[in-house]
């Protein structure tokens, strides 16, 4: 039986996923790839649970892909890894759960992958960030090429995957891969159950459907996405969860989703 390297703990409707690797700084091989792709299944499964939190056990978030066990790959051997851990990465990307990484350390590589699949990054002041593949001669290949390009523009991700450049949390919140900044000492996971709460309070129908717009429509052109936006608005009066929101809105009283 292979040893449990994602601790999974529920909370009401969050779970909380520690990688929990921590001799290996919580690295990247297949077995923790594939038990990410696993639990994120089983989580998928319980309609209760409505956001993820991502973390890491002990001073790293995710230091990155293991280096000792991708020495020993080929081409043919490279390319099913990095499929591996896109596959995984697309499900937690494209899952109907919002996802929220709290970086508390080191998040390379692989690890700062993770985070770009997630929906929000919120780090420590300590945490470093970084993808320096080019140092190993190597690429990113678990999406960072694509997610980082597509969330703080081609120029400053070009920069930081050309110098393979470890940078500050401070300067990660400044660029715009954080969302929040977390002073060191404060609750890291508190401060993410909070954000997570903030949601839990909305309609779930509603928050899925602004996950799936959003996505969708990054992948085509605006007129086309906001065809999108459309159809979408549109489905969300179905004379469900939209008729009680509204209703509380006017009976100034808090939505019963």
């Amino acid at each position: 039986m292979s040893e449990k390297l994602i601790n999974v703990n529920k909370e009401g409707q969050v779970a909380i996923l520690t990688i929990q690797r921590p001799s290996a700084l919580n690295a990247l091989n297949k077995e923790v790839l594939t038990q990410i792709g696993q639990e994120i299944d089983a989580l998928e499964k319980d309609n209760n649970i409505r956001v993820m939190i991502f973390t890491g056990e002990g001073k790293a978030f995710v230091a990155g892909a293991d280096i000792a066990e991708m020495k020993e790959l080929g081409i043919a051997q490279g390319e099913e890894f990095s499929k591996l851990g896109n596959s995984v990465f697309q499900k937690l990307h494209q899952s109907r759960i919002v996802s929220i990484a709290a970086i508390n350390g080191f998040a390379l590589g692989g690890g700062m992958e993770l985070t770009l699949a997630c929906d929000m990054r919120i780090g420590s002041e300590k945490a470093k960030l970084g993808l320096p593949e080019v140092s190993l001669g190597l690429i990113p290949g678990f999406g960072g090429t694509q997610r980082l390009a597509r969330l703080i523009g081609y120029g400053r991700a070009i920069e930081l995957v050309l110098t393979g450049d470890m940078i500050t949390a401070e300067e990660g919140y400044r660029i715009g891969i954080l969302n929040k900044l977390v002073k060191e000492g404060d609750d890291l996971l508190g401060v993410c159950k909070v954000i997570a709460n903030s949601i839990l309070k909305k309609g779930p129908q509603a928050i899925e459907r602004v996950k799936k717009t959003i996505q969708q429509g990054l992948d085509v052109s605006l007129k086309d996405g906001i065809s999108i936006e459309e159809k979408a608005f549109g489905a969300c009066f179905d004379g469900g969860q939209s008729k009680e929101g509204m209703t509380a809105f006017l009976e100034k009283r808090p939505a019963n989703f």
